[in-house]
């Protein structure tokens, strides 16, 4: 049976203690729940969450923009390099069974989009800023009828999870 693999999205660079901590902790949760996640493999909300789920015993996986393996942070289990810089953006949403979004600039709005245009369920973390905030409970067009789910707490993002794969 193919495991279901949980693309995480958001800031490269935090200055939230709050936020790397949320990210961590979801990152523990995903791996208790035996979810496989994905990321871009390299800081901030990326190597929070890949902390946590290693911690937990999880499989990590980076989607690097260079064609370098080291760019990865010390959390990344498997470590893919691209050489695409942004047009790697694409592969984490492809590969996910769902995005999270927590925070997020310019980089995690293209992969919000890629997700969205894939027909990829996107959950928008509230609480820290940033695009996940703004679209959480929107749409982005009218391509599709559901919202980007919002969410604001661990446990609201694994029941939607569930709902969300029918798993």
């Amino acid at each position: 049976m193919r495991r279901i693999i949980i693309g995480v999205i958001g800031d490269s660079e935090v200055e939230n203690e709050e936020e790397l901590i949320f990210a961590e902790k979801l990152g523990e949760a995903l791996a208790r729940e035996g979810y496989i996640v994905i990321n871009g493999g390299r800081g901030g909300v990326m190597e929070a969450v890949s902390r946590g789920a290693r911690r937990a015993g999880g499989l990590t996986i980076g989607i690097l923009p260079s064609a370098s393996k080291d760019e990865a942070n010390r959390y990344i289990e498997i470590a893919i390099p691209t050489s695409m810089g942004w047009g790697r953006n694409i592969i984490v949403p492809l590969a996910s069974d769902v995005v999270i979004a927590i925070g997020g600039k310019a980089g995690t709005l293209s992969e919000i989009a890629y997700s969205w245009m894939h027909g990829k369920p996107i959950i928008g973390v509230v609480g820290f800023g940033g695009w996940s905030e703004k679209l959480a409970g929107k749409r982005i067009d009218d391509r599709r009828s559901d919202v980007i789910h919002p969410a604001r707490e661990i446990g609201e993002i694994l029941e939607l999870i569930k709902k969300l794969v029918k798993s």
